[in-house]
């Protein structure tokens, strides 16, 4: 099994997953109840309850260790007990936690018990979660949907680190208590070995990260006892006027929505491995970015993503109720101007500003992530302005699609538009990057590849591979590549994959069919890049 926390790796490493109780019956974790991999036939109700009987390594009980249970993700409400003792509770569905459960062991069989209570509250970040798959919403997933593992470390541990690249180095913080520890980067034929005092890095030579080009940095710290392995790159991101620089160099950003469903797994592929396959599969049509749509991945996600280089811009998980006239209909017609400080929810709006800054926090590190969304098309929008201002005082380092779609107020680095049904050129009157950061979403419905005879959702109805990559052609000729004389700097087309009746993907939800024409779209996505260059000065 795959280390699941790649920037802080360590050779003590315990995996939990595998079978357990669920309300007294077997299930497979770490896939969800909902989720056919979980092998779990019992019914699921708003509360779950979990046990896992658990030997742990003699030399995990070390007296200076502390033995830290940690859990990928739980949705929503989640208490933890070890052999009958509470430990602690973690709220919302998205984001790793763990506890020290060193005092609560027992030398032999461990009882662990996890209780889980999945509402759907409309409180905590859901995304497109609902009790009934529809059109473009899709089956909830309850309870544990990640890796459940232990890990014993030394009291004085290395806790996190934090990482800002530059062109000529890093700025390394570490989080430790201590007192002195040793930093060695170690690449090819590059060998240097800093102290605790050197928290600016200078790398002689550098070798930028860029998608053609992923180049990683390794490295390791020591203490006087602790050692992990992480890994860093050199890449920048800027706005200027209506261009994203990368490095210094501006970027069309060529992009596929992705909303992490899998047709067996739901909220994970059968293996970390499919991430690698899904990756390749999206760069091979030509793609240099995924926009990760209402969804927050394992880290292994992100990781492969830093690995074979693809850009990443990384959605807030929206909390708040959805309201189909306001939020989708009336801005349809034309209607896109909204006051959002007269949301006045003061709980949902304190969750979902915890869960953002939370959500930077955890990203922080992975140089593929280059942008953040925080709303998208006005869904449990509020005082857009401020949660701006909050995201770029913590991260100024990426830039930031305050308002997806429509329902822009004043702070944003870009101008985002969302265009479906129609080609239309695009403009701005603003001193900013216009962003087109939905378009598409044509369907191709696949014989025995379909997840119901339900009825199927998108924006466009095509039947052949030929039929629908004319379609996606004609779109980016009529719109898209006239709409960058006009400052437009990037383009996300609705989705990779189908997703149980939404079936406008480019790969059908099993992923065993691509609908279009592989080498017709990265002959596309070349002219794209060679059209933008020329406008940019860049050839």
């Amino acid at each position: 099994m795959e280390y699941p926390r790649p920037q802080l790796k360590r050779n003590s490493f315990f995996s939990l997953n595998g079978v357990w109780q669920l309300n007294d019956l077997s299930i497979n974790i770490p896939y969800p109840p909902q989720a056919p991999l979980s092998n779990y036939h019992g019914i699921i109700n708003d509360t779950l309850v979990y046990q896992k009987d658990f030997i742990l390594p003699i030399d995990f009980y070390h007296a200076n260790n502390q033995v830290l249970l940690h859990f990928g993700a739980v949705d929503q409400l989640t208490k933890v007990y070890v052999n009958n003792r509470y430990i602690g509770s973690h709220s919302g569905g998205y984001l790793p936690f763990y506890f020290d459960i060193s005092s609560s062991l027992n030398d032999g069989v461990n009882k662990l018990v996890v209780k889980v209570t999945d509402s759907l509250s409309h409180d905590y970040p859901y995304g497109k979660q609902s009790r009934e798959s529809h059109g473009m919403w899709y089956t909830q997933v309850s309870g544990i949907w990640q890796t459940v593992w232990v890990e014993a470390v030394s009291k004085n541990c290395i806790k996190d680190l934090l990482i800002t690249p530059s062109l000529t180095g890093i700025n390394l913080k570490v989080n430790t208590e201590a007192s002195r520890y040793t930093v060695t980067i170690e690449n090819n034929d590059f060998k240097k070995t800093y102290t605790a005092k050197d928290t600016d890095i200078t790398i002689d030579n550098p070798h930028y990260w860029t998608p053609d080009d992923p180049y990683l940095y390794t490295f390791s710290i020591t203490t006087d006892d602790d050692y992990i392995e992480s890994y860093f790159a050199l890449r920048t991101v800027e706005i200027k006027k209506h261009q994203i620089l990368l490095n210094d160099t501006p970027i069309f950003l060529h992009g596929i929505l992705d909303q992490g469903y899998y047709h067996d797994g739901l909220f994970l592929p059968e293996h970390p491995d499919f991430y690698k396959t899904e990756i390749m599969n999206i760069k091979k049509l030509g793609f240099n970015l995924i926009r990760k749509h209402i969804k927050i991945e394992p880290e292994l996600f992100y990781y492969n993503c830093d690995k074979l280089g693809i850009l990443v811009m990384q959605d807030m998980v929206n909390n708040g109720e959805y309201r189909f006239i306001h939020d989708t209909v009336l801005p349809t017609l034309g209607f896109i101007n909204f006051k959002d400080t007269r949301y006045k929810n003061t709980l949902q709006q304190n969750i979902f500003k915890q869960h953002m800054i939370d959500t930077i926090s955890h990203l922080y590190n992975h140089p593929s992530i280059i942008s953040y969304t925080i709303f998208n098309e006005g869904w449990g929008q509020f005082n857009s302005d401020e949660m701006y201002q909050i995201c770029k005082e913590l991260d100024p380092t990426r830039f930031y699609d305050t308002t997806s779609g429509w329902f822009s107020q004043k702070n944003s680095d870009v101008v985002s538009r969302h265009i479906y049904f129609r080609n239309k050129i695009l403009s701005t009157n603003l001193e900013r990057p216009l962003l087109l950061s939905e378009c598409g979403g044509y369907t191709r419905p696949i014989n025995n590849h379909l997840n119901s005879n339900k009825k199927q959702y998108g924006y466009g109805k095509t039947n052949s591979e030929k039929e629908l990559t004319d379609k996606i052609e004609k779109m980016y000729q009529e719109m898209v590549i006239p709409s960058i004389n006009n400052g437009l700097c990037g383009c996300i087309y609705t989705q990779i994959s189908d997703i149980e009746n939404e079936i406008n993907g480019l790969y059908t939800y099993d992923r065993k069919i691509c609908k279009v024409n592989q080498q017709r779209m990265s002959e596309l996505a070349r002219k794209l890049y060679s059209y933008y260059e020329k406008k940019s000065g860049l050839s």
